[in-house]
């Protein structure tokens, strides 16, 4: 139902703005159930590399990738200039950090702390911030 003297656009498949933004109905939903699932392969993964016992690693490793994936897809289709910003730059930050953590098995524990802080710190940064620009 829309609000009182907003009006609502008809459904479409796709809008993209004055911006060039893109957008779909759901979209936001989507990107919702996809950093819960992102969240709980984080703490999942962390847990079980942090000594816990009888969680399925695999399956939260998939669950964190996946999802992670999945939403820097849709940022970077909903912003074609995403990564040109400083929010793309620093997914490759991350991914570059991660493929760290991949093959250096001893630095893996003190790789989690960093990789989670410097993405809170991204994630929560100002978005004057994050959206700046690279020249």
């Amino acid at each position: 139902m829309a609000m009182p003297g907003k009006s609502r656009a008809p459904c479409e498949a796709s809008v993209i703005s004055s911006r060039g933004y893109r957008d779909f109905a759901g979209r936001r939903w989507l990107i919702v159930m996809l950093r819960a699932g992102h969240l709980a392969g984080v703490v999942g993964f962390g847990a079980a590399l942090l000594g816990a016992t009888g969680l399925p690693e695999a399956a939260l490793a998939l669950l964190l990738v996946f999802s992670g994936l999945a939403m820097a897809a849709l940022d970077a289709w909903s912003n074609p200039d995403w990564l040109k910003e400083l929010a793309g730059l620093s997914l490759l930050v991350k991914f570059l950090l991660l493929g760290w953590f991949g093959v250096q098995e001893e630095a893996r524990p003190a790789l989690f702390w960093v990789i989670l802080v410097f993405s809170v710190l991204f994630a929560h940064a100002p978005a004057s911030f994050r959206h700046r620009q690279l020249p």
